[in-house]
């Protein structure tokens, strides 16, 4: 396509994205002065320039002519999500209001440049739905078996290894140390943004076989939830051996950092083992 050819269409989207920015502007700002620096949400800004990142990779599908445009269709996509973020920004539900984006964009794409263009960004979409605070009562509901699972194992693997290691609950009692496993370190949330982690790894690598992305998908729960494991027994090392004002510091932190660093290295050995299995089954 020509630069004359472009200009047009690039000028076409600016009262669009003017019109983006005033809606999501004051939601994004609320996000971020309030749930977003939260251990549990914390994830969030680094979605939003994720999507941003791949809607720019994706540019060539806003730039072409408008001559699959379905405004209908648009429409009645769009309309629902306005009407979704006017409620979520009325009553001051986050959920509604950043969730509202999703069907926003993909209207927005339909009425101005059609299916195709859809089918171009449909996991910047998707990704949408990782940057959507999670409901409080499905939070509670759910952490509260997965600290009791995530403290249980570690504590019998670190008993196994010959640690005085004793639990309560929730409760680790490392030597003269005790750690309360908090929801950040093994809830749901964690395991939210691992996926998220996960399904960007499988869209940029994009395999062509279906079983192997199957496989990978079904991994990313059980992968986040053995990087959780990992998390509080690093946790609980770091206090045995160095103090509580060490696990309860700085290191506090980079075992989030942690997690994310051992749940990617298994996400890329199970990637390789999966491509040398299926390529190794499939006939010539």
């Amino acid at each position: 396509m020509s630069l004359d050819a472009k200009l047009p269409a690039r000028l076409e989207w600016v009262p669009v994205v003017a019109g983006l920015l005033v809606l999501y502007v004051p939601t994004f700002y609320d996000a971020a002065t309030t749930f977003w620096q939260t251990d549990e949400n914390g994830h969030g800004p680094i979605i939003l320039a994720v999507i941003v990142w791949l809607i720019w990779q994706e540019r060539a599908a806003l730039l072409t002519a408008p001559g699959h445009a379905a405004p209908l269709a648009g429409l009645a996509v769009m309309v629902p999500g306005l009407l979704t973020y006017v409620l979520g920004r009325a009553v001051g539900i986050a959920l509604l209001e950043i969730g509202s984006l999703a069907p926003v964009l993909a209207g927005v794409l339909l009425a101005m440049r059609g299916w195709p263009a859809l089918r171009a960004l449909w996991f910047p979409i998707l990704f949408i739905a990782f940057m959507v605070p999670l409901p409080g009562i499905f939070v509670d509901a759910v952490t509260g078996p997965l600290k009791q699972y995530v403290s249980q194992i570690a504590a019998q693997i670190l008993y196994a290894a010959g640690y005085p290691i004793a639990r309560s609950g929730v409760m680790l009692t490392i030597g003269q140390y005790q750690l309360l496993v908090a929801d950040a370190c093994s809830g749901i949330n964690s395991m939210f943004g691992l996926s998220a982690v996960g399904l960007l790894y499988l869209y940029i690598v994009r395999r062509s076989s279906w079983l192997h992305n199957a496989l990978l998908v079904a991994s990313l729960l059980p992968i986040a939830f053995c990087a959780n494991v990992v998390r509080v027994m690093f946790l609980a090392l770091i206090t045995y051996h160095f103090g509580d004002r060490a696990g309860q510091g700085f290191l506090h932190g980079f075992s989030g950092m942690v997690l994310y660093i051992v749940a990617l290295l298994v996400v890329f050995l199970l990637d390789n083992i999966l491509a040398r299995l299926i390529k190794a089954r499939t006939p010539e």
